[in-house]
């Protein structure tokens, strides 16, 4: 959420960020008069309730003096400067509500260094890592060779739960298991994150804390009789461990990774990668959460995007990195890039594509001021808002599409990357 001081005092400062996202700098405007309204209703509120007070301390003395008549007339006049008190604060909270509602429909505004564009088409890439391997034969899509190797079963998946499930089986799901362990052994041995394993249910506040609601409801599974909702990610659920706390002058930075599977109705991506195991309602993921002193959040999301890349580093795996432009950045992010693994026989007959495997944002105090995080400089200080941070590390399926599609073999075999090895017994290769 944004801070409404902004558009009291640099409206046109948000209309400008506002604009480059691609939203009509008009809700601004909006946002003021609803404003406006609430703290004019307060002070008439406020105001009618000094006059109360004061009325009611002028009229006790004289209570047991005045005749019975004029005793009854004042208590009325007092009765009707109440009522019209409460009318005044039922208005108010029903503006403020329609102001809060509006809030939350508003996305964060792009950092500066964010390009401008209208969507994925405009994003730019900044750096790529090694290059695309020449096969000397014609490499398989991931469905080919998961189902030669008898190691991915989408028939059984689709029969068990409808289709974008699947089911891993021998090596593949050891393959699976495996890079969730390496991964998760890497960022707290080498990176320094602390490991925490969270519910994979959430309550509905700690998704507008992180700004997966109200806006992407429909996108998200919900339990109805309980109100828990699944989560799309471990990004709700470790962000929101210190919701509506204070943190000390020596409590952050904090920097957790945590592993969970996630949810996704993939509404929003009907039609598209219906083939194998790229879009699935569940998969599992690895992921890097930061919360951080505001002056530091720029910094620290330089860090994290080298954690997240150190894993595609020792797959030994082409990718690049990509600054996602205003037209495609997520709701609540301030400035956000890709990571893209390359998968060279991905899309099939087509060839090979670069898969997103990870996304890593600054979302600055977006985050915190809807799920009230904060913290003191000093043990007396004045609480300030926090900067959010967060970056998968990484996201599978589609690891396992880039490893299955650049380490294979023209006998139908895949070499398993060698720094995942240990994590399989010493096993070098997956055969039938």
């Amino acid at each position: 959420m944004l801070d409404i001081r902004l558009f009291r005092e640099q409206p046109d400062f948000v209309k400008a960020g506002l604009e480059r996202a691609g939203v009509d700098p008009a809700v601004v405007d909006r946002v003021r008069s609803l404003d406006e309204q609430v703290r004019s209703l307060k002070t008439s509120a406020e105001s009618m309730k000094a006059e109360l007070n004061a009325a009611n301390k002028a009229l006790g003395p004289l209570m047991k003096t005045l005749p019975q008549e004029e005793r009854d007339a004042r208590r009325a006049e007092l009765r009707a400067l109440g009522d019209r008190i409460t009318e005044a604060d039922a208005v108010r909270q029903t503006v403020e509500t329609e102001l809060q509602n509006l809030l939350l429909e508003i996305p964060n505004l792009p950092h500066e260094k964010v390009p401008v564009g209208k969507d994925d088409s405009d994003n730019v890439v900044v750096r790529t890592f090694g290059e695309p391997r020449l096969f000397d034969f014609t490499p398989l899509s991931h469905w080919d060779i998961g189902e030669k190797l008898g190691i991915l079963d989408l028939e059984r998946g689709i029969k068990i739960s409808g289709s974008r499930f699947y089911v891993l089986r021998g090596a593949g799901a050891a393959l699976q298991r495996a890079l969730i362990t390496w991964m998760l052994d890497l960022h707290i041995e080498k990176h320094g994150y602390l490991e925490v394993y969270p519910p994979f249910v959430v309550k509905q506040e700690c998704l507008y804390g992180t700004g997966n609601l109200p806006k992407f409801a429909d996108n998200l599974y919900h339990d109805v009789e309980e109100d828990f909702w699944l989560v799309p990610t471990a990004e709700v659920p470790v962000t929101n461990l210190h919701r509506d706390e204070i943190l000390g002058p020596n409590d952050l930075p904090k920097r957790y990774v945590a592993y969970t599977p996630c949810f996704r109705r993939e509404k929003m991506s009907a039609g598209r990668d219906v083939r194998g195991i790229k879009r699935g309602h569940q998969f599992d993921k690895v992921e890097m959460v930061k919360l951080v002193a505001p002056e530091d959040s720029d910094a620290e999301l330089d860090t994290l995007l080298d954690n997240a890349e150190d894993i595609c580093r020792l797959l030994q795996i082409p990718y690049r990195v990509v600054a996602v432009c205003t037209g495609d950045k997520t709701f609540s992010s301030a400035i956000t890039y890709d990571i893209e693994l390359w998968a060279p026989a991905s899309k099939g007959e087509e060839g090979g594509e670069w898969l997103e495997v990870s996304s890593c944002s600054n979302f600055r105090d977006f985050q915190a001021r809807r799920a009230n995080l904060r913290f003191r400089r000093e043990a007396n200080g004045k609480p300030e808002f926090v900067h959010t941070l967060n970056g998968s590390g990484l996201a599978l399926p589609r690891v396992m599409i880039a490893i299955l599609e650049n380490y294979q073999n023209a006998d139908g075999t895949v070499t398993i990357p060698e720094v995942l090895r240990p994590y399989l017994h010493g096993r070098d290769t997956i055969r039938k």
